[in-house]
């Protein structure tokens, strides 16, 4: 019988906690809300180019990975830095962020802006996160806690 060398702790999957789901809850319904208010407050019209969901999903992918990176170098997954990457980036972000709006958009686009459009997000959205990764490994030092 073969040993796995990196065998890791067991502990609870944050799919089955009740309270890292809730935490999970609590920060989509915060981040749904500040998106629809900032698409309400700035609403273009419809076949027009959606720069408030183009900014918000480009910054949301900037902030991920500066929380995740920053993260990472500060420990462990566990305690207040679990908290943080379910309830910010997994909860926060990823209700703030938004792919189905973002494709709904696209399809009242006309096909080139839709391209242009599809394009851009996904090539900003990544440069975006790397250097929101970059920001924090400038920023936190290994083992700095958060």
């Amino acid at each position: 019988m073969a040993v796995n060398p990196i065998r890791r702790p067991a502990r609870a999957h944050a799919h089955r906690d009740p309270a890292l789901l809730g935490v999970v809850f609590v920060g989509g319904a915060i981040g749904t809300a500040i998106r629809s208010l900032l698409e309400d407050a700035f609403a273009g019209p419809a076949t027009s180019w959606p720069w408030t969901t183009f900014a918000i999903n480009v910054s949301g992918a900037f902030v991920l990975g500066f929380l995740l990176e920053a993260l990472v170098r500060s420990g462990e997954d566990a305690g207040g830095r679990r908290l943080a990457r379910l309830g910010i980036g997994t909860g926060v972000l990823g209700g703030f962020t938004t792919y189905s709006t973002f494709m709904v958009e696209t399809t009242k686009l006309s096909w080139a802006q839709g391209i242009s459009y599809v394009g851009s997000s996904v090539l900003l959205g990544a440069i975006a996160a790397w250097a929101g990764i970059r920001a924090a490994k400038g920023l936190v030092r290994i083992g700095e806690t958060v």
